[in-house]
């Protein structure tokens, strides 16, 4: 039988872990994720699937789908499951989908230029002198 001492410590720590799990992940400002911004700014206000930005980017579902999680979970994605109607048809199961919010649109605009000013205002050759 756990003594009371050792049931406060396993609450204590399960209280821990708890409140971990809740603290949202800080944004990333990733080369990858930069590149999943430009691809919905491509069309700002149209539902798209996972398939079609990893095709457009390039980028493996091991790198987009936690770019895409990490987007939503800061509110910059909205997320839905396409409707059954149009997966009934086709024989397949329903697709996740994914828009930017009006938040989501305003932080893509300035991470993307962002990005453009940076690549714009850098030297080529590094910076070396005299060539």
């Amino acid at each position: 039988m756990p003594s009371i001492e050792n049931k406060n410590a396993d609450e204590a720590r399960h209280k821990i872990i708890y409140l971990c799990r809740i603290i949202p992940m800080k944004m990333r400002r990733s080369p990858q994720t930069t590149l999943v911004l430009a691809e919905f700014l491509q069309c700002e206000r149209e539902w798209r699937y996972g398939y079609d930005i990893s095709r457009n980017t390039g980028l493996k579902s091991g790198t987009l789908y936690p770019i895409l999680i990490r987007l939503a979970d800061h509110g910059l994605l909205e997320t839905a499951w396409e409707a059954a109607q149009n997966t009934g048809q086709l024989g397949r199961p329903p697709r996740h989908m994914y828009k930017l919010t009006r938040d989501g649109l305003r932080y893509a605009r300035v991470q993307v230029s962002a990005v453009a000013v940076q690549v714009l205002g850098e030297p080529a050759f590094g910076g070396v002198g005299g060539l």
